[in-house]
């Protein structure tokens, strides 16, 4: 069988028989080895040798910080090490959690990452307010490179 007992927790932490996985690099390359089984479309956890299904309690990215590019923009720094810019793709989830849409042009993505508390504070620089549809209605939005995105408040 393919079924693990490894676990990616909503804090994107990975246990292992309900044990917390200690060792900073297997972590890190787990957290790379995340992809999505390409006939029945469950997350796993592929090394390049040998693959196995996994559960995730939450999103199976996570947004650990933002940085910015060369003209300010914020860029999502993930849980496998990569950036790439904050897209149009954004919601708020239960306890006012934002969920970026990640990896559109990976196999097997798009992908949702979950933004980490560290994160989701350093978004105050690139929020503004955004006109909304009633008169003197505003909403908060986040400015991309993509253009302006409004945040599901």
């Amino acid at each position: 069988s393919r079924e693990s007992t490894i676990t990616l927790d909503a804090e994107g932490v990975f246990h292992h028989d309900g044990e917390r996985i200690e060792h900073p690099r297997l972590a890190e390359a787990m957290h790379r080895w995340i992809a999505r089984h390409p006939l029945d479309g469950r997350l796993i956890l592929n090394n390049g040798y040998d693959w196995t299904y996994f559960v995730v309690a939450d999103a199976p990215y996570a947004v650990r910080a933002l940085t910015e590019d060369a003209d300010g923009f914020p860029v999502l720094v993930l849980s496998d090490g990569t950036t790439e810019p904050l897209g149009a793709q954004v919601r708020l989830g239960a306890r006012d959690v934002l969920y970026a849409e990640v990896k559109r042009g990976a196999p097997g993505g798009p992908f949702e990452a979950r933004f980490s508390r560290h994160a989701q504070s350093q978004l105050g620089p690139h929020l503004t307010s955004d006109p909304g549809q009633a008169e003197g209605d505003e909403v908060i939005a986040v400015r991309t490179r993509g253009g302006t995105v409004r945040l599901p408040l």
